[in-house]
């Protein structure tokens, strides 16, 4: 039986106008035009017996010249739709009351639209709580992830499709203070419950750490103050040897491009590694991969080698016509050679250079992988599926280079896993405008990010990785890698051009939506893509545990008459470059 039982007199009005997916309802009773409010579900009459057109209500307005055809452009007297009371209504879907053996269907498809005059009726009341049913049902089947409740209906769960959700990339937006990190934490609990779970985060301050369970692991980059202690994976500390930089993330790092001699450096750079690699994979009787290998194979090599091979060419002195005479390169390679020491013994680097033996051996990328990008079944206590990555150590200079070189490996990976064994993986891009800029602005690191986040973005489907992108300013955010993410879950934006950027974001007939953005509750968010069965309101459920977001109550602990007294530490800190408790 339907769930939509109506009489004509019960309708708050009738089409007069419609365009392809959205359409115009002209409500003769003012009483029941007051009553309407903004992001309201409405059903309209269908040609087909049986079907119900749903829709969400974007506009209401008196005249009709103010809602000239649907909203657009500026009306003149040679309208023709004189009346006024008239409500703008965006069509989201379509309720089937039974098709064969299943009863109460919701589909995100439009087959019909309505006709002229077709009547409109609001769901509300025990439609409403029955429809909210049918649509928790539906997205409920298969696997299902839960955010929170619909505010439309607070008794109604509101599900998203998890396949969809990381197939099809999403992103996750809200200013300071919104709920965003809250959101995020909802979303990785539930992952982290999956017997088999795959995700990497990427936490650029520290924020997830409160985030604890059988299904989630915690990994920090090396410090400087690790370097000492003999930390490894086994501790929960990564090191990423240089030896996993690609070509073109060496040179970002060794060559000044703007030095007259940029060309020869990368040159020599080039032909020095890749000799250095050969080497090692002699000596390693790698024949295997000897005979394929290029300079952005992942071996690992001599890297004092390389320094010394260098500062030959340097200093070379070539036999001459009557005595010897400064070799082709002499004096050229100067800076670069200088960079490279400086950046050898910078300790905040030290997670590059210094990681031990065990990092220098060929069967160690092996283990790294299997730690990082396995899934929980792939551990071997077969826990902590979810990966959390702090970052909050990695000299700002460098981030963008080290946390595409985490996302680089992690694709890699899948790409060269034949297609019936891969195993997917989410990356969480917390802080993303930090790595993936809208602009590199001529910075090499930055430029390097870019390529390999747009590239997992336009491809990461075929291979089994999905983003999830995280930005308070996704203005900032390249544009290439949001337009891949088809599913969006918007926290309160205050800031116009980060609301602009939601709107393109959003289907042409659900622009109205981003007038909501200045104006949500913190925790709620508008939900709109492919894994969001109805693009509504949502509050989102509060996760178990609550992330570190770092928001200080200024006024409470000005409040407080006991001294903090963590000066000499910072100071100390500071000095050691390692932060301490």
């Amino acid at each position: 039986m339907g769930i939509f039982t109506y009489q004509d007199a019960d309708a708050l009005g009738a089409v007069v106008a419609v365009d392809t997916a959205t359409v115009v309802v002209r409500v003769s009773d003012v009483e029941k035009l007051r009553r309407m409010q903004v992001s309201r579900l409405v059903f309209l009459q269908s040609s087909r017996a049986g079907e119900h057109l749903i829709g969400v209500i974007q506009k209401i307005v008196r005249s009709m010249k103010e809602a000239k055809a649907i909203g657009e452009g500026e009306a003149t007297d040679e309208d023709v739709l004189p009346e006024e009371n008239v409500v703008r209504v965006a069509l989201i879907g379509t309720h089937i009351d039974k098709k064969g053996t299943e009863e109460n269907l919701f589909r995100r498809t439009l087959e019909t639209v309505p006709e002229i005059d077709a009547n409109c009726f609001a769901i509300e009341g025990e439609s409403l709580t029955a429809f909210m049913r049918v649509i928790a049902r539906v997205a409920s089947d298969g696997q299902k992830l839960t955010l929170g409740s619909y505010t439309l209906d607070e008794n109604a769960t509101a599900y998203l499709n998890g396949n969809k959700f990381f197939q099809r990339h999403a992103i996750v937006v809200g200013s300071t203070g919104s709920g965003k990190s809250w959101t995020t934490a909802r979303v990785l609990e539930q992952v982290a419950s999956l017997p088999n779970a795959n995700a990497l985060v990427f936490d650029l301050h520290g924020e997830y750490t409160p985030l604890v369970g059988d299904g989630i692991r915690h990994f920090r980059i090396a410090g400087p103050g690790d370097l000492d202690k003999g930390t490894s994976l086994k501790d929960g500390v990564i090191y990423l040897p240089f030896w996993l930089l690609g070509y073109e993330a060496m040179i970002s790092m060794f060559v000044d491009r703007s030095d007259q001699n940029a060309p020869n450096q990368a040159m020599l750079m080039s032909r020095t590694v890749t000799d250095a690699k050969r080497t090692f994979l002699t000596n390693g009787k790698h024949q295997d991969v000897l005979d394929n290998f290029t300079i952005d194979s992942p071996v690992p090599f001599d890297i004092g080698g390389v320094v010394t091979e260098l500062n030959r060419l340097n200093t070379e002195m070539v036999p001459g016509a009557k005595s010897e005479k400064q070799g082709p390169y002499f004096d050229k390679l100067s800076r670069m050679i200088a960079r490279f020491e400086n950046k050898r013994t910078d300790r905040r680097l030290g997670f590059l250079f210094r990681g031990g033996e065990d990092t220098l051996k060929f069967d160690w990328l092996e283990t790294l992988c299997s730690t990082l990008v396995g899934g929980s079944q792939d551990q071997p206590d077969k826990k902590g599926g979810v990966k959390i990555i702090d970052f909050s150590e990695v000299p700002s200079d460098v981030l963008p280079l080290i946390v595409s070189l985490v996302a680089r490996l992690a694709f890699s990976l899948q790409q060269w896993t034949a297609p019936g064994k891969r195993h997917p993986v989410a990356l969480f891009c917390d802080e993303a405008h930090l790595y993936i800029p809208e602009r590199a602005q001529g910075d090499a690191a930055n430029e390097i990010s870019i390529s390999i986040f747009e590239r997992i973005a336009k491809e990461g489907r075929k291979y089994g990785v999905g983003l999830v992108v995280i930005s308070q300013r996704p203005s900032e955010v390249n544009r290439t890698v949001l337009s891949q993410c088809n599913n969006l879950i918007a926290m309160r934006l205050t800031n116009a051009e980060d609301q602009g950027v939601v709107r393109r974001l959003l289907p042409d007939s659900l622009g109205g939506f981003s007038d909501l953005l200045p104006i949500l509750d913190t925790g709620e968010a508008l939900v709109v893509g492919d894994a969001s069965l109805l693009p509504s309101r949502i509050r989102i459920a509060e996760p178990t545990a609550h992330p570190n977001s770092g928001t200080v109550d200024f006024w409470d602990e000005w409040s407080k008459d006991a001294p903090i007294g963590a000066i000499p530490a910072a100071v100390s800190g500071w000095r050691k470059q390692t932060q301490q408790a």
